[in-house]
């Protein structure tokens, strides 16, 4: 079972995150970055690749052994819907189709949502750019675990429970920490992703509709790809917020381990962020970082000193705006 973990509160801080101080500092240093803003032309048909990869898929699994489904489920389905996730993470920073053209990125996220099967993208957007605009924020940073996940999930059996079950508590916890009125655009989510789950089922029975959802709880749970949930944002050095991943899973994310970097320029789309490393990489080089998300999952639950507390949260002042 392990031992219990030490800590028992999150690590409180009353400094601003550091992610905006750097921002402008960099600028200042290095305009050019400036031009890596702004929507990536290739994104809109990789997606479309994507989607289609899995409706293949769905198609081919209807008439496989449920052995095999299982396999195939957690080979390949797990992993494709995973990279689908954060497609919409990118999406989410309007960088599909730009700014001006903002409710074509809502709608086209919604499309990307199909194959995950679980609908989502609506509700992440308007949560993910608070996460941006107040990371840490009390409150109001859902991706922060909430009192019960750091006070139950205290050993390394729990902890190994708890990454396990990490997609339920990413949808749980919004309504435990800030919860939200339902909006015009998550029930168009809702219905439309409803009814794509419907049709799929009368139309090749169960075996896709099970690899679709199974591929997606397990791909978010105990998959090496899910490290990045870990590597983040939890506080494996003291007084450290954010940290960056640079190794090979980067190409099935969108560039989303680099993390540091994607706080500081969030209108930049994944595929330039090693740009921005490679500009200002005297800001990024002595950064903590990783190279293996396994191994942030492995040292995550043996370390007693890490557990859902081991994030850094801050009381937000003023007035706080959002989505």
């Amino acid at each position: 079972m392990g031992n219990r973990v030490g800590r028992e509160d999150y690590e409180w801080v009353y400094t601003d995150q550091p992610h905006a101080d750097r921002r402008k500092e960099i600028l200042a240093k290095y305009p050019e970055i400036k031009s890596l803003m702004g929507p990536d032309p290739r994104l809109k048909w990789i997606v479309c690749m994507m989607v289609v990869t899995q409706f293949l898929a769905f198609y081919l699994v209807k008439d496989l052994d449920w052995k095999w489904v299982l396999f195939w489920t957690y080979a390949f389905g797990s992993c494709i819907n995973h990279s689908m996730t954060l497609a919409i993470h990118e999406i989410s920073h309007n960088t599909a189709f730009g700014n001006n053209k903002s409710m074509w990125n809502r709608y086209f996220a919604m499309f990307a949502n199909l194959p995950i099967g679980l609908p989502y993208s609506a509700s992440f957007k308007r949560y993910h750019l608070d996460h941006h605009r107040y990371l840490g924020g009390d409150g109001v940073d859902v991706d922060i675990p909430t009192d019960f996940e750091g006070w139950f999930f205290c050993t390394r059996f729990r902890k190994f429970v708890w990454i396990i079950l990490q997609p339920l508590f990413y949808a749980v916890r919004p309504l435990c920490i800030n919860p939200k009125p339902l909006s015009q655009l998550e029930m168009i989510n809702v219905t439309v992703q409803v009814g794509f789950n419907f049709l799929l089922y009368w139309m090749w029975g169960a075996k896709p509709v099970v690899y679709m959802l199974a591929g997606s709880m397990l791909g978010m749970g105990l998959h090496p790809i899910s490290g990045h949930f870990i590597a983040e944002h939890y506080m494996f050095l003291k007084g450290h917020e954010t940290y960056s991943y640079y190794g090979c899973l980067n190409l099935l994310t969108f560039n989303v381990g680099y993390h540091n970097e994607h706080h500081d320029f969030p209108s930049i789309p994944g595929r330039r962020l090693p740009l921005v490393k490679k500009i200002a990489s005297e800001y990024y080089d002595d950064l903590p970082q990783y190279s293996s998300w396994v191994r942030v999952l492995y040292d995550f639950i043996m370390d007693d000193k890490l557990s859902p507390y081991s994030r850094i949260k801050r009381k937000l002042k003023g007035d706080v705006k959002q989505e």
